[in-house]
């Protein structure tokens, strides 16, 4: 089963002891590979990396995947608070730095510095910190189920309109074919009539043998049995591909290149113009996949 790789989730709630009211977003486009960003308070920060293995346990595997979590602390619990020091200094020296560079009036004050929060380092004990993360997962659970769920039916979409292409360009293989078919049946007698008449112009004698062999030979180049089959298989492996569940998109992204080299040699090979415009007709459906390919994880 396909799975789009663009999809939103969202969902608010409290925590279970209501001292917190968490927000929790989750988002995504399409990306070759992986490309997650977390977004916390500063002092949940430690919770980025228990996110992203969150999202790596729910099979998220491609895209460019953002999450905000928002929490408003309703009621603060064994939370300790220190300076930096170090920031405080450098923050408070570029605004005197700034004061006197365009002759500000000198309003530096500690309620003023304080809202700056940055300056402050905020730490919990431990037990506090696996609460924080249980609350927030069941945020991130609610979010995370209404994304996924966006990705499935999204993916359901797309691998039926492929289907509907897949099916098309089987119809246009099976013409060409016929075409082909028809076109070798005769070919090699053809073959051997031009190659009579081009020996009897420059009055060169050759062994009538010879001629069938070459002309055989030249008819054989010609016939596109081969790319027929193996743009068939190509279409069972896409099948089987699209039913499995694990995710599908680098796959089919693979396949249908071979799926493109095949068209392009049963272009060049095919001595019939209708083939020829039922080649560029397979191509068009092939970039229309291609395209839809690249939204598929």
């Amino acid at each position: 089963m396909l799975k789009s790789m663009t999809a939103f989730g969202r969902s608010r709630m409290k925590s279970a002891d209501g001292d917190k009211d968490i927000t929790a977003e989750i988002k995504s486009v399409n990306s070759r590979y992986l490309d997650c960003t977390v977004k916390l308070p500063r002092q949940f920060g430690f919770l980025e990396e228990k996110i992203k293995g969150y999202l790596s346990e729910k099979g998220i595997s491609r895209g460019k995947v953002e999450v905000f979590v928002g929490i408003d602390v309703i009621e603060q619990k064994g939370l300790s608070v220190s300076l930096d020091r170090s920031a405080a200094e450098s923050y408070i020296a570029a605004l005197r730095e700034m004061r006197d560079a365009f002759s500000l009036a000198d309003d530096i004050s500690v309620m003023g510095v304080a809202q700056n929060k940055e300056l402050f380092i905020f730490q919990k004990p431990e037990d506090d910190m696996e609460k924080d993360w249980l609350d927030v997962k069941a945020a991130l659970d609610e979010a995370v189920g209404m994304f996924l769920e966006a990705r499935e039916r999204e993916g359901q979409n797309l691998q039926r309109d492929i289907m509907k292409k897949v099916s098309l360009i089987k119809d246009m293989a099976l013409q060409i074919k016929e075409l082909s078919e028809k076109d070798i049946a005769g070919y090699g007698a053809k073959i051997e009539e031009r190659i009579k008449k081009f020996l009897s112009d420059f009055e060169i004698d050759v062994a009538e043998e010879r001629i069938l062999t070459e002309a055989a030979i030249y008819a054989d180049r010609a016939a596109i049995d081969e790319e027929l089959v193996r743009l068939d298989s190509h279409f069972d492996a896409m099948d089987d591909i699209m039913k499995k569940p694990e995710p599908a998109g680098r796959k089919l992204d693979f396949l249908l290149q071979e799926m493109n080299r095949e068209t392009n040699t049963i272009g060049s090979k095919a001595q019939n113009a209708k083939i020829a415009h039922l080649v560029v007709d397979i191509k068009a459906e092939l970039e229309k996949i291609r395209e839809q390919i690249q939204n598929i994880e």
